[in-house]
C-alpha cells in the first residue's frame, strides 16, 4: 500500500526526537542499549533514521526516558506507525537508493553538483537509458528498465505545478563533453537542459574547463534542505556500494560554504545557457 506519507522523513523526525529524550535524560547511547539489551548500533540506526522503528522500540525508549506526558507518547507511537507506511517507490521493489529518494521526495531545495554526467532531475529518458545501462554493464535490462522509471517518477517534482522542487545545479563542463549513447541523443539532452533551465524554480551554472581548479573537485554532492524546521539539512555523497548522509550542522555548513564557492565561480545562468546551446549546436 502506498501513502502520502513519507516514511523515510517520519522515521528521520522519529530519530530526532528520540535522541533529544535521551540527551534531555543524560544518558548516552550505550546506557539505552544496556537497558533495553539491544546493540548500540540499533540505538544510533534508530536515531539517525537509517533503520524502521516499530511502535514497541517507541513505547521501551520512553520507558527508558520516563516519558510521563502521554500525549508525547502518543505523537511518537503515531509517526512510529507512519514511518512504517510505504512511499511510491516501494512499487518498483528493491530500489538501492530509497532512503535518498524518500528525502528528495519531501524535500523544499536541493542543491547538485555533478562533475561528470547531467543530474537525475533533469536527464532525458533516453540519456538516463543510456547511462544507466553504462554504468551497470552487469545489470539485467528488466533492472535497468526499472532504474529509470524510477527517475522519471522522480522528475514529477520538478514539473509539479504546486510547490515544486527549488533545484539549483551546478555542472562541469566534462558533463555536456561526455556523450552518453551518440550525438544525436547528447543534442536532445542539451536542449532540453537549456529548456528546464528557464523554469523559474531550476537554476543551472556551468563551470567551463578553463576555470581550473575548483572547489568540486573532490566529486558530486547534493543538498536537501526541507520546509520543515525541524528537519535539518542533508548532504548526500552516493557511493558503488553505499551513500553517505552527513547531518551534522558543522559538515552542513561546509559543503554549503563550498557551493557557494562554486556559485561564484561558475558561469552566471545567461551565460550558461548560452553555453549549453553552443555545445549542443556541435552534436550535429
Amino acid at each position: 500500500m502506498t501513502s502520502n506519507v513519507n516514511p523515510t522523513v517520519r522515521r528521520r523526525r522519529l530519530g530526532q526526537e528520540l535522541r533529544k529524550l535521551r540527551e534531555d535524560k543524560g544518558m548516552t547511547a550505550e546506557q539505552v542499549a544496556d537497558r533495553l539489551l539491544v546493540s548500540q548500533s540499533k540505538i544510533s540506526r534508530l536515531e539517525n533514521g537509517r533503520r524502521s522503528i516499530s511502535q514497541r522500540d517507541v513505547r521501551d525508549l520512553c520507558g527508558v526516558y520516563e516519558v510521563e506526558d502521554q500525549r508525547i507518547v502518543d505523537s511518537l507511537m503515531q509517526m512510529a506507525k507512519d514511518s512504517r507506511q510505504q512511499g511510491w517507490w516501494h512499487a518498483f521493489g528493491d530500489v538501492p537508493y530509497s532512503v535518498y529518494i524518500g528525502l528528495e521526495t519531501d524535500a523544499a531545495s536541493l542543491r547538485v553538483y555533478d562533475p561528470q554526467v547531467v543530474p537525475g532531475l533533469l536527464q532525458t529518458r533516453q540519456y538516463a537509458e543510456t547511462l544507466i545501462s553504462g554504468a551497470l554493464p552487469e545489470t539485467a535490462p528488466t533492472e535497468i528498465e526499472k532504474r529509470v522509471q524510477v527517475r522519471m517518477r522522480r522528475q514529477e517534482r520538478i514539473s509539479a505545478e504546486e510547490n515544486p522542487l527549488r533545484l539549483w545545479t551546478v555542472m562541469d563542463e566534462a558533463a555536456l563533453r561526455r556523450i552518453v549513447g551518440d550525438k544525436s541523443l547528447m543534442r536532445d539532452q542539451l536542449e532540453h537542459l537549456v529548456e528546464q533551465s528557464r523554469l523559474p524554480h531550476v537554476t543551472v551554472q556551468v563551470i567551463p574547463f578553463d576555470m581550473g581548479a575548483h572547489p568540486g573537485l573532490n566529486g558530486q554532492y547534493a543538498i536537501l534542505e526541507f520546509p520543515d524546521a525541524a528537519d535539518s539539512s542533508v548532504v548526500y555523497i552516493e557511493g558503488v556500494t553505499s551513500d553517505l548522509y552527513l547531518e551534522k550542522p558543522n559538515d552542513v555548513q561546509k559543503y554549503s560554504v563550498m557551493y557557494e564557492h562554486l556559485r561564484a565561480q561558475a558561469l552566471n545562468v545567461d551565460q550558461s545557457r548560452q553555453f549549453i546551446a553552443e555545445i549542443a549546436k556541435k552534436y550535429t
